[in-house]
């Protein structure tokens, strides 16, 4: 009888949460992406530009569509606007780690290649001199390797390492009797191309996220963002999200951050510059040094597509890029009048998921950006860093983020990832298979979500798996 109660009671409780969200309207709307919002499923789901845009914006759409799609190639070439890949590199474009500007995948065999895979790799700080240090600056880097692994490199130079994997797993059993097997990515550096890497070094697997609306993101006042942090969780609810601090190049201050898995780039602009440089080699107004340190003497020397000094991207094409990136449009949510759905949109709030994945932003009113401008979207992310235990950890800091921090990524779109990308890799290291393996890596502030999850009936949880497919 008190299974009955206690169940009924739930059950009662959910059909509660469902018409209040349905009434108030807290960000469960059809257009993912306000105005910008567009129709559309299949593989290119992902590649469309913000619905919104007038016919002559596109035509600059199309033209960074080209820069990011498109291979760089080895100096000197005739292809001048295209020359200058790196001499150490991890891809050749953007769109080979951001399949179809979805999600990258984890290698499958030791044959598979790791191209949206990167490595990121650090000294790990060993006093508060170096802590400062990294507030200051991000990261330690490596003397010798740097921030990131390269594992490509130009004939003549030495690639710095190849990637390898193995899995560690586990299993975390339901209240329902069903056993779920979780893995867990564990990396082996080979054929170290300019020596062993010593001690106190740290390593974060990074998987490409998908880069749909990202300029709405961008958008977002700093302070509607900073107003849902809660640092010392006043409000006694176990979610104490943060903003980080990071560098701003082309403003020279320390700002908050909004892309990358630990919130590491403060706009579209500078994570992709950073990108240019760091994965593919190409440097421009932001980052113009090459991806060399000065123990790699081959890659110092190579040939590079800088004319005269100048940077091998020009800001017309930066810019151009950054557009097309600003401007990639969200799909609608599809079946929001499944009942299935609307129940997992209950236990999607009873369960405390929208503490963090926050159903609900808005945009001012944008000189120059009217696609952005004025826009009420639902996104799924507050965009602040959490601790989410010491399970899902790099222990690496990156600025303000520590090594349990991850700054929570936008569920937006997340239904079609199968359909974009050919796989379900999730998390920052795509170890989950599945959007459920996703929810039970949650620990830390979202241990209460996800302990609701396991004790959850099997049909609240392919509810909420309904719900999250219709994202």
């Amino acid at each position: 009888m008190k299974w009955i109660r206690t169940h009924t009671n739930r059950t009662l409780l959910l059909a509660c949460l469902i018409g209040l969200t349905a009434n108030l309207g807290l960000g469960y709307g059809v257009n993912s992406g306000g105005d910008t919002s567009v129709a559309k499923t299949g593989n290119d789901a992902f590649s469309l530009p913000s619905a919104n845009m007038s016919f002559t914006r596109r035509l600059d759409f199309n033209v960074g569509n080209s820069f990011f799609r498109n291979p760089w190639v080895i100096a000197p070439s005739t292809t001048k606007a295209r020359d200058g890949l790196g001499a150490l590199f991890n891809t050749n474009g953007c769109q080979n780690c951001h399949i179809r500007d979805g999600r990258g995948h984890l290698p499958q065999t030791d044959d598979d290649n790791a191209v949206s895979l990167l490595v990121r790799l650090s000294l790990k700080p060993s006093d508060e001199k170096m802590r400062a240090q990294v507030r200051r600056l991000g990261v330690i880097p490596h003397p010798v390797y740097g921030d990131q692994i390269q594992d490509f490199s130009i004939p003549g130079v030495k690639a710095e390492a190849q990637i390898r994997l193995r899995y560690e797993t586990s299993q975390i059993s339901l209240a329902d009797g069903t056993t779920v097997t979780l893995q867990k990515p564990l990396l082996t550096l080979e054929d170290l191309g300019y020596g062993p890497l010593g001690e106190g070094v740290v390593y974060s697997l990074r998987l490409a996220p998908p880069v749909i609306g990202l300029g709405l993101l961008e958008a977002v006042p700093a302070q509607q963002i900073k107003q849902h942090a809660d640092p010392e969780d006043a409000n006694g609810d176990g979610i104490s999200g943060r903003w980080n601090r990071v560098w701003d190049v082309e403003r020279q201050a320390m700002v908050l951050g909004r892309f990358g898995w630990k919130a590491e780039q403060p706009t579209l602009k500078q994570q992709n510059a950073a990108a240019f440089v760091g994965d593919i080699g190409i440097t421009s107004s932001l980052f113009n040094r090459e991806n060399c340190t000065q123990a790699q003497s081959e890659c110092q020397q190579a040939v590079t597509g800088s004319e005269d000094g100048a940077p091998e991207i020009s800001d017309k094409l930066l810019n151009l890029v950054t557009f097309y990136t600003r401007n990639l449009a969200v799909p609608k949510r599809r079946n929001l009048e499944d009942q299935q759905v609307q129940q997992g949109q209950g236990v999607f709030q009873q369960a405390g998921c929208a503490g963090c994945h926050l159903p609900q932003l808005t945009t001012p009113k944008l000189a120059g950006q009217p696609e952005q401008s004025e826009q009420t979207f639902h996104p799924y992310t507050d965009m602040l860093l959490h601790d989410m235990g010491p399970g899902l950890a790099d222990n690496r800091e990156a600025y303000d983020a520590s090594g349990t921090e991850w700054r929570t990524p936008p569920l937006w779109g997340i239904g079609l990832t199968e359909d974009v990308s050919g796989h379900q890799h999730y998390l920052h290291d795509g170890r989950a298979r599945s959007l459920l393996e996703a929810v039970l890596w949650h620990d830390g502030e979202a241990r209460a979500s996800r302990d609701y999850v396991v004790a959850a009936s099997r049909d609240e949880r392919d509810a909420l798996l309904a719900f999250l497919r219709s994202l």
